[in-house]
């Protein structure tokens, strides 16, 4: 089909008759402005149409359109007339609204997606588009599909994309919000009658007709489910902001309301040692004092104590004294366990989706890393190995060579979600105050400060990307340590009475007297009787 650039004026003549190509200032170039015109298919009843557009400042500019009308038309194929006639559709209406031209990606797309081109697009076909097309992490793509799915679609997805306001957005999250008291009272609800079944006995008539209805009870109830934080609020916008600013580049919007939402921000709760006060609350009140806890020494060598029989003791020892996700633990290879120089690198890591377990890289660049074990983490992954070598002798054929360090029985791989489970179960038998398996990752971090190892080198060992997480998140001081830290503040400073109002008596020793040397440093040396200082 026929099609053109063309240079064009508006000058008129006394008359008020347009000059057109007569006008004498044509042949200055920077006169008039440039038009496009491209022959489109036949309307149904067979009339023939055009895309026009005029205005362009420059041939160059004129003829990228051209082109992308004409990369558009193409899109169709010679023989698929319903196609080429919706693609004439679009064309002649963006020609008549002056709309800018849509990408052809997205165009082809919407082709295959067998979505009309010419109709509004609501933001839920903005966001499937979107999502079908992006590319990374399983693990991303499958929280920013839990995103749109539980929460975008729900309350914008039938808006259209174009009409979509910060207003729409404040609305959404406020409902988001507002949800929690719902979410709160019917997870209450359901574990009182959860626990009300844990009491009533197995035997007897009437007792089984009462666990009957409760568990009858339970099956009408909602399912547990998730508080929706201020941490995966932020998480939602970053979804909707990533797929209207795809919409942007595509020159479908030109305004993304999800960039200028007011939301709360997100804090990182601070990890929170187990001290025998906290224990205390916990019991009184059922409830942990932080979303995260982590052990001390003291609980950790209990714990480790507790599972050494276990078959996953070495992961368990691994986890606790060098901080390894669990995926990593997971998808460690033998291959990646040096025990001659006590070396570990992280090469790998298993990762859930859904209950599918599949293989990837670490979480981060940072999260490529070599560790360095101690001879006794050495010791306790050499037994392993001679444990997994017996048991892959007494599979047989039937072992699964994986080549992984911590495996199932039959050789095959670890989920990490199963992992977790087993790892409350043996928390709740150890009867140790509750931690997530993450949270001994905390632990570690918190061991290893504690020892004396610095956050450059504490930073190095968990794959941080940066000291400023490993600094805010992941250490906390352990009681003992900042007992000292405090006695040994106290101490610098010299006083002539106790803190209690007591004066300092010759009876007293040891810690009760402050340090010699740091009252000669603060204040010098003792002046001779008599002495009567200066005036200044």
């Amino acid at each position: 089909m026929k099609g053109s650039t063309y240079r064009r004026c508006y000058c008129r003549d006394a008359d008020g008759k347009p000059l057109g190509a007569k006008c004498p200032k044509l042949s200055n170039r920077k006169h008039g402005s440039y038009s496009v015109r491209q022959e489109l298919p036949n309307r149904p009843d067979g009339t023939r149409r055009a895309f026009n557009r005029a205005g362009y400042a420059t041939a160059t500019a004129a003829q990228a359109d051209l082109d992308r009308v004409r990369s558009l038309l193409a899109l169709a194929d010679a023989d698929d007339e319903a196609v080429r006639t919706q693609l004439a559709d679009l064309l002649e209406q963006i020609s008549r609204n002056k709309s800018p031209l849509p990408d052809v990606e997205a165009t082809r797309r919407s082709l295959g997606s067998g979505r009309s081109l010419t109709a509004r697009l609501t933001v839920g076909e903005v966001l499937d588009d979107w999502l079908a097309g992006k590319r990374g992490r399983r693990s991303a793509i499958a929280r920013d599909e839990g995103n749109i799915r539980i929460h975008l679609k729900p309350h914008i997805g039938d808006m259209r994309v174009d009409r979509l306001r910060v207003a729409d957005l404040t609305a959404m999250f406020n409902a988001i919000a507002d949800a929690n008291v719902e979410t709160a009272e019917a997870n209450a609800a359901r574990r009182a009658v959860i626990a009300e079944l844990a009491e009533i006995p197995w035997k007897g008539r009437e007792n089984r007709a009462r666990r009957k209805a409760l568990k009858a009870t339970i099956a009408e109830m909602p399912p547990f489910r998730r508080m929706v934080g201020p941490a995966t609020r932020q998480r939602i916008r970053s979804t909707l902001r990533a797929a209207l600013n795809d919409a942007i580049a595509q020159q479908i919007i030109t305004f993304n309301p999800a960039a200028h939402v007011s939301l709360d921000a997100a804090r990182r709760p601070k990890p929170v040692i187990w001290t025998q006060e906290h224990i205390a609350y916990w019991q009184r009140t059922g409830e942990p004092p932080s979303p995260v806890m982590v052990w001390t020494p003291e609980q950790t060598g209990r714990f480790l104590d507790r599972v050494q029989d276990d078959r996953l003791y070495a992961l368990w020892y691994l986890i606790a004294f060098r901080g390894l996700r669990r995926g990593e633990a997971c998808g460690t290879r033998w291959i990646d366990v040096d025990l001659t120089s006590l070396q570990l690198t992280v090469a790998k890591q298993l990762v859930v989706d859904g209950w599918e377990v599949y293989e990837d890289q670490p979480k981060t660049d940072a999260g490529a890393r070599t560790i360095a074990l101690d001879v006794a983490t050495g010791s306790v992954l050499r037994a392993h190995r001679t444990q997994q070598d017996r048991e892959r002798r007494e599979w047989g054929d039937a072992w699964t060579d994986t080549g992984r360090a911590f495996t199932r029985e039959d050789g095959s791989w670890l989920n990490p979600k199963a992992l977790t489970g087993r790892f409350r179960d043996l928390c709740a038998r150890a009867a140790l105050p509750p931690i997530r398996l993450h949270d001994l990752r905390h632990g570690a971090a918190t061991i290893a400060h504690a020892a004396g190892a610095d956050l450059k080198t504490i930073q190095e060992m968990l794959g941080h990307s940066s000291i400023a997480i490993t600094a805010n998140t992941y250490t906390s001081v352990l009681p003992t340590v900042g007992r000292e830290a405090a006695e040994g503040a106290a101490r610098i400073v010299p006083r002539s009475r106790r803190a209690d109002g007591a004066p300092w008596s010759p009876l007293m020793t040891g810690d009760d007297l402050p340090s010699a040397q740091a009252l000669l440093m603060l204040t010098g040396p003792t002046p001779p009787p008599g002495h009567v200082p200066k005036r200044l």
